[in-house]
């Protein structure tokens, strides 16, 4: 007799909102694939992740715990506001204790939502010997015109660093990303690649190439995300003083 195994689908909706509706059954098998399957919906959205659940069994309440993860996470990268959806008061009840937001349909939750007010600018950079010299004159030009020259210097390493790996570790052609919001510069480069950076230990400091180690020195927080396409992208915020 062949074991039965439960599982769950992430259904897409189009909209302003990255919005989509979770169908299936919430238990301990299906935890990891739920929570990795927001997070990389949650990474490519701009304005906000609004997320039906209507059609999720919740086997162990317990578990709902999912949804303040990817609260949090999504809440560092992209920095956009995530909440829930269910027209089921008895879901509504138990969902309260994630702490995220909870809806009873999806118009009032898009009217809730507070979309971040924030600066973004993007560019996709050719593979060359002067691929990382672009990158840090891309960045301190954007510093300068977004009037954050203090925070220049550090996203400029923190840019070459992840701009370097790309070209180190990948095949791609890495797509820099600058967005300011709420005193918080980000910085981030993707690829198509889905091996997610890893922070190496014991790097010889004395070395070039410093890589992630030097990231983590400056920045306030940095984290890998998968994205919906199959690569990841790396991102470092800096706070201004």
């Amino acid at each position: 007799m062949l074991a039965r195994h439960n599982s769950v689908w992430l259904v897409p909706r189009h909209g302003a909102l990255a919005k989509a509706s979770v169908v299936g059954v919430l238990d301990r098998t299906t935890y990891p694939e739920l929570r990795d399957r927001l997070l990389e919906f949650g990474a490519d959205s701009e304005d906000g992740v609004l997320i039906d659940v209507e059609r999720l069994e919740l086997r162990d309440r317990a578990l709902i715990r999912v949804f303040t993860l990817v609260a949090l996470r999504v809440g560092e990268w992209p920095a956009v506001p995530f909440a829930l959806v269910t027209g089921r008061p008895e879901q509504r009840a138990a969902l309260a204790a994630t702490g995220v937001p909870v809806y009873a349909d999806t118009a009032t939750a898009e009217a809730a939502l507070t979309r971040p007010a924030r600066r973004q600018v993007g560019r996709l950079l050719d593979r060359s010997p002067r691929t990382s010299a672009r990158a840090r004159g891309f960045v301190r030009g954007i510093c300068a015109e977004w009037m954050v020259p203090e925070l220049a210097e550090d996203a400029e390493l923190i840019a070459t660093e992840l701009v370097e790996n790309t070209l180190r570790h990948t095949d791609s052609a890495p797509r820099l990303r600058l967005e300011l919001r709420r005193g918080t510069l980000s910085v981030a480069v993707s690829d198509e690649s889905g091996r997610p950076a890893v922070l190496r230990e014991g790097l010889d400091l004395a070395r070039a190439g410093l890589g992630l180690r030097m990231v983590t020195k400056v920045a306030k927080r940095w984290g890998s995300s998968r994205s919906r396409s199959g690569g990841k992208t790396v991102w470092a915020l800096l706070a201004r003083r």
